[in-house]
């Protein structure tokens, strides 16, 4: 404050004598005096409130420029305006006004900013003292968050890193510098590029994605390129994830699978998402599974008067609940230990909490598993499934979303065959259901990153005892998606499920891209951890599991697809079922798995399924 008053004292007579020079002489120099208290007394009295005060010299910025240019301006204006006054500019020149906004805007600006670039030079010289062993890094992506990487890399004392280059996506600033960091080329040119450093003794050791959003194709040829090269790969957080503080070290994250195998972000109608969770009671069963703790994060962050967390596992159900305290403490939750099997234990919960929306994503789902114990498969998918939707009539609900399965598509599988009967028991009471009775939908999409069932983390457990990596078949593919799509897609389906114009026992069937080949995701998994397939990793084929098949299916070739007003989900039309034929059917393979009769259960299926068979497929055929 001192500074700036002293300053703006200065400028008057220096303002002054630019104008006149030796002819300065001329006027009073009590008329000088007298001008120049007057305008530091102006300018005391306008810095103080325009806020000059509260930014720091070492980050002097556009900001303080844009303050300090409407600090000076006003304190000429209301001098000129009292001077004009007082003496009508007796003795002044009329051009000394602009010619004082000119000094006093040098004269404050000024220091500030050689500061700021004191200090900088200093972390520069600091950072390039020590750098010198830093591992020599090339960025990919020559955006604002390049910049703000390589402006935090040089504040840093022995940073981790040296940046030698900038490669640009789409090659508009090639030859061009950010921050003196050379812009090289794009990623064509990455051999070029490589090769050109190398020559300088810079040889790059990693290459750093520093724009989010990256075309995934992008993604998996410069993971190819890179690994060419010898080079490992990483991505920069997004700014918002950045540590504040000086000093703070960046953490350079791996390459997730996610990047490599994601798409585009789908459009969400977040009102009609938000108008369909805020303020009603919502009941979640599985909510400490994969998707049914993602569906409780977020329609926990939607608002619902009451959220109901149902599950048979204790641990599960004790984790979830404990997040979604710590997430949305407001809202009321119910926790509450039970197995959709039970069905006085369902109604109990039902009739505490009469829930308006009902989302069902408890079951058994690895095929393996439920391959040997099919009678326990029939009891949490079919019997559970069909509890759960009759409560929902008999209390009211609004809304019951099935969660399905890609699986359950031309079965090979009892636990897609069960999924299968589950899906049609749903669209049969929504074809029968009242015009204000409740709604029953079902999603149906394919795998989900990361998931308990997922090959993601059953090849970073082999990954971390040093391999091999097992898969399944050359051939096998799988469609994948990651969680929060997944469900971000599941509470959009619901929505459109409201509408007039979705088809009473549709099926809302996601769009989950191009199907995955599990060979490919492994050899990426395996270079994403700096290894080389086959060679530092070995990559295991152990054959085809009972009830797998080589690949999936969305939907039934008698399941025509109709769009939606989300072109991420589609409308399968559905096949018609006899309801009270298939009411008998499932009475008859529930009462069997009652007893255990696996066997029996397997034959009943069949019955139910057509489509289903139930034997393991044949490696060389493409379909089960």
């Amino acid at each position: 404050y001192a500074h700036d008053i002293f300053m703006a004292a200065v400028s008057l007579p220096l303002s002054l004598w630019l104008r006149m020079g030796p002819s300065i002489e001329t006027v009073p120099t009590d008329f000088i005096l007298q001008s120049t208290a007057l305008f530091a007394v102006i300018a005391a009295a306008v810095f103080l409130p325009m806020g000059l005060y509260k930014g720091i010299w070492r980050y002097a910025s556009m900001n303080d420029l844009i303050q300090i240019t409407k600090a000076v301006t006003l304190a000429v204006l209301f001098f000129s305006l009292i001077l004009f006054l007082v003496s009508r500019g007796q003795f002044l020149p009329r051009s000394l006004p602009v010619i004082n906004w000119f000094v006093l805007m040098a004269l404050l600006g000024g220091p500030r900013f050689i500061y700021r670039l004191i200090k900088d030079r200093h972390f520069e010289l600091a950072a390039d003292a020590g750098s010198a062993s830093g591992i020599p890094v090339l960025l990919m992506g020559a955006g604002d968050e390049a910049e703000t990487f390589i402006r935090a890399i040089r504040r840093q004392p022995g940073a981790t890193y040296r940046i030698v280059g900038v490669l640009d996506e789409k090659g508009r600033r090639v030859g061009r510098q950010i921050r003196d960091v050379p812009v090289l080329g794009t990623p064509d040119d990455l051999d070029t590029v490589v090769q050109q450093l190398a020559q300088h003794g810079e040889r790059p050791q990693r290459l750093i994605v520093t724009k989010p959003g990256l075309d995934p194709a992008l993604m998996r040829k410069l993971l190819d390129l890179a690994e060419t090269h010898g080079m490992t790969m990483a991505r920069l957080p997004r700014l918002t994830a950045f540590q504040a503080g000086l000093g703070d070290e960046i953490e350079v994250k791996p390459i997730a699978v996610e990047d490599l195998l994601g798409r585009p972000q789908a459009v969400l109608d977040r009102p009609a998402m938000q108008s369909l969770i805020a303020g009603r009671r919502v009941l979640i069963t599985g909510a400490g599974g994969t998707i049914g703790g993602e569906l409780a994060r977020q329609i926990a962050a939607l608002g619902p008067a009451d959220l109901a967390l149902v599950d048979s596992s204790e641990f599960n159900l004790y984790s979830i609940d404990l997040e979604i305290a710590e997430l949305a403490p407001d809202i009321t939750r119910h926790a509450h230990l039970a197995d959709v099997r039970n069905p006085t234990a369902m109604a109990s919960i039902f009739a505490e909490l009469k829930p308006e929306l009902v989302f069902h994503a408890a079951a058994l789902k690895h095929v393996p598993i439920v391959e040997n114990h099919v009678a326990e498969g029939v009891q949490t998918n079919i019997a559970g499934s069909r509890n759960v939707a009759d409560l929902c009539r008999e209390y009211g609900t609004r809304i019951m979303v099935l969660i399905s399965t890609d699986k359950a598509v031309n079965p090979s599988s009892a636990m897609g065959a069960t999924k299968r009967v589950a899906e049609s028991y749903c669209q049969a009471l929504d074809r029968a259901r009242a015009s204000d009775g409740c709604r029953f939908l079902t999603v149906r999409f394919g795998n989900v990153l990361g998931s308990t069932g997922s090959v993601v983390p059953l090849f970073k457990r082999q990954l971390a005892a040093g391999g091999p990596v097992t898969v399944t078949h050359p051939d096998i593919t799988r469609y994948f998606m990651t969680t929060r799509e997944a469900v971000e897609l599941v509470l959009q389906a619901s929505t459109l499920g409201t509408s007039k114009n979705t088809a009473a026992g549709g099926i809302m069937v996601l769009d989950m891209g191009e199907p995955v080949k599990i060979l490919d995701l492994a050899e990426q998994m395996i270079r994403l951890a700096g290894k080389r397939p086959y060679e530092d990793i070995d990559i295991e084929f152990v054959g085809l599991r009972s009830g797998e098949k080589l690949y999936e299916e969305l939907f039934h070739d008698a399941e025509s697809l109709s769009p939606t007003n989300n072109a991420a989900i589609r409308l399968a039309t559905p096949r018609v079922a006899d309801r009270e034929v298939l009411v008998r059917a499932i009475d008859e393979i529930c009462a069997a798995a009652r007893d255990n009769n696996n066997e029996s259960c397997r034959n009943l299926l069949t019955n139910l399924v057509p489509e289903f068979h139930s034997d393991a497929p044949d490696t060389s055929a493409a379909s089960a």
